[in-house]
């Protein structure tokens, strides 16, 4: 019988391969193959084509270029197939996504409404709401792509779920920092924000559920009633006005500035944690 040849000790193998095991080494790789596709693409498109012909094109071709530099990174650093972000099977991780983010979104809403923040006063062309949908498509996947697929897994796949959660959750606060008109407030829901979509990650292992619920949120809000978000100004189909106290309506931040966002997401993070598979 042939002997098995042991697999060689980390100390014997090349150093480029041992810096390819790296967590901070694979995290930096993981996010240029991401983010350096969709720097290349808005750029290029920004200087060859015509504003007017910027129509949605390049935001999707952005976002499918940013998941091609991921599954390229995982299959050159990794060495194994990127099933969390395959297009197979993703449907009913994304549409649960969709209703939970959309969800969240009409609580949040609603409670706004109810408190005398928030006002509907009259509707844009319906064009208004097709318009920001390949935008917020572009956002959700890059930001999932490189908070939730590279940065939480790589990090919990280290040091465990925990320390990971520490991580990301200020990084993700943090990356919102440069917004225009940010709170306090805003960068603490901004974290809790973060908490509840790395809780979708981890109920399937799968990108395709946090990105459902980050392009719900954004988009219902950005697309359809018009409010500012993350401090970009709104630009959707219903016309609302906004009032009350920054701490309950959000102000020019918008409603991720609003302590209704804490609430709800807060308790939408809890109960995702909460439910959460045991793992073998």
């Amino acid at each position: 019988m042939q002997q098995a040849i042991p697999s060689p000790l980390p100390q014997s193998l090349p150093l480029r391969s041992r810096l390819t095991r790296t967590p901070v080494v694979r995290i930096l790789a993981g996010i240029a193959c991401v983010a350096l596709p969709l720097i290349a693409t808005m750029m290029l498109a920004q200087a060859l084509v015509p504003k007017e012909l910027r129509i949605a094109w390049h935001h999707l071709l952005a976002a499918a270029l940013c998941l091609a530099g991921y599954r390229f990174y995982v299959r050159r650093f990794e060495q194994r197939n990127a099933i969390e972000s395959s297009l197979h099977g993703a449907a009913p991780d994304l549409l649960r996504g969709l209703g939970i983010g959309a969800a969240l979104s009409c609580a949040v809403a609603g409670a706004l409404a109810a408190a005398g923040a928030l006002e509907v006063t009259g509707s844009a062309n319906w064009n208004a709401a097709i318009k920001p949908l390949s935008e917020q498509a572009m956002v959700a996947i890059l930001e999932e792509l490189l908070f939730r697929a590279v940065l939480f897994r790589i990090v919990e796949a280290r040091w465990g779920t925990l320390t990971s959660l520490l991580v990301n959750v200020p990084l993700f606060a943090l990356a919102h920092l440069p917004n225009e008109h940010i709170t306090a407030l805003a960068v603490l829901n901004t974290g809790v924000a973060s908490l509840g979509l790395c809780a979708a990650w981890l109920l399937t292992r799968s990108l395709w559920l946090p990105v459902g619920v980050h392009f719900a949120w954004n988009y219902l809000f950005d697309g359809v009633l018009g409010v500012p978000v993350s401090g970009h100004a709104a630009r959707g189909w219903l016309q609302v006005q906004m009032s009350g106290p920054e701490w309950l309506s959000g102000g020019a931040y918008g409603v991720e500035g609003s302590l209704a966002t804490l609430v709800v997401w807060g308790i939408a993070a809890a109960w995702m944690l909460k439910v959460q598979p045991k793992r073998p």
